[in-house]
């Protein structure tokens, strides 16, 4: 994204990258939905609650399964029972989840939360967020007051790079049960810093007049194929795109989605890539996405139900020491309530 962060210190600009991700899965507790759908929250509703979180909406593409929405602070997706709000720099997401709460239940008919998740890497400078965001413990104590029966988690090394994770975590007889045929549901996160120089030079108006030209010169369109491209390019510098399938797809009833943005500055550089495409090994798209950016070091999220193709992720990233250059420093295997969770670290060099 682009470094027009009001975070100013010694007169240096600076911009944090790194996202805060919010996923939402709503239900009814009398498990009628059949007609709740989230689409049906009115664009002002949703221009109001973005206000909260300090960034708006710069660009919007849709499917019949997706809503998509570039931000000015990365994205937003709203499908008919998901919701998820992804923002960088210093935004506040957590300060709208009551109004969303209460959003989706007064428009979209649902009355209930099934599962949550709410995720983050450690920040570059966290004292520069604004509460309840500037430390995990204070993002988790909100988060309780709303969620009693969630849980806070910490991946990885805390002194160095580690991720963070709240999600719902209920007793058994507290969950609200599951429709017959749970869907099938996954996500791939890779979160890269160091970046390269000359391939972060692309996400500048110095080198690209505009963001259809940066997609195609760092090669991001031929990541994932199929995909209908909404992309910005900030000024000076910075880079978000969604993606979501062509209508005429096979796939496109799946409601897949990639979303990427690029913090480009040598200082601070950091790119993340999402997508909850289905797959039985994702290791071809890792492998893409390490050669588009070719980063220093990277975090690898993956998320994936027992429905999914991709419930065998894990086993396959315990064989995955080395991707290319890149060795890994750490791992670490979470089952939860529904999904499986696969974290993983790899640096070029030991860190």
């Amino acid at each position: 994204m682009a470094a027009t962060d009001d975070s100013m210190s010694d007169s240096v600009q600076f911009f944090e990258g790194v996202e805060k991700l919010l996923e939402i899965w709503f239900t009814s507790s009398d498990n009628n939905s059949k007609c709740a759908d989230l689409r049906k929250i009115p664009r002002n509703k949703l221009d109001t609650l973005l206000k909260i979180v300090r960034c708006e909406i710069i660009s919007f593409c849709r499917n019949e399964q997706i809503d998509a929405y570039v931000l000015s602070e990365s994205s937003m997706f709203v499908s008919k029972r998901r919701f998820i709000l992804k923002t960088c720099g210093t935004t506040t997401p957590l300060l709208c989840l009551e109004p969303l709460l209460l959003l989706a239940e007064q428009y979209a008919g649902f009355t209930a939360v099934e599962d949550l998740f709410y995720s983050r890497k450690n920040y570059k400078r966290p004292e520069l967020q604004v509460s309840p965001h500037q430390d995990f413990d204070q993002e988790v104590a909100l988060l309780d007051t709303i969620f009693p029966d969630g849980a806070g988690y910490c991946l990885g090394a805390i002194n160095k790079d580690c991720w963070f994770l709240y999600t719902l975590n209920p007793f058994p007889e507290k969950i609200i049960k599951p429709t017959p045929s749970p869907e099938s549901d996954q996500t791939l996160e890779i979160l890269m810093t160091d970046l390269d120089p000359d391939i972060m030079a692309i996400f500048s108006r110095d080198e690209c007049l505009n963001a259809a030209e940066a997609t195609k010169k760092s090669g991001i369109d031929k990541i994932i194929p199929n995909m209908v491209i909404d992309d910005y390019l900030f000024e000076p510098c910075g880079y978000s795109m969604n993606g979501i399938m062509k209508t005429n797809h096979p796939d496109q009833s799946s409601g897949y989605y990639v979303t990427i943005h690029i913090t480009p500055e040598t200082d601070f550089s950091y790119v993340s890539f999402e997508t909850n495409v289905s797959t039985s090994s994702y290791r071809e798209i890792i492998t893409k996405v390490l050669d588009t950016f070719l980063p220093g070091k990277f975090v690898i999220t993956i998320f994936a139900n027992q429905t999914s193709q991709a419930k065998g992720s894990s086993k396959e990233m315990q064989y995955l020491c080395k991707i290319g250059e890149w060795t890994r420093r750490d791992m670490q295997l979470c089952q939860f309530k529904n999904y499986d969770l696969t974290y993983a670290f790899y640096s070029k060099f030991p860190s």
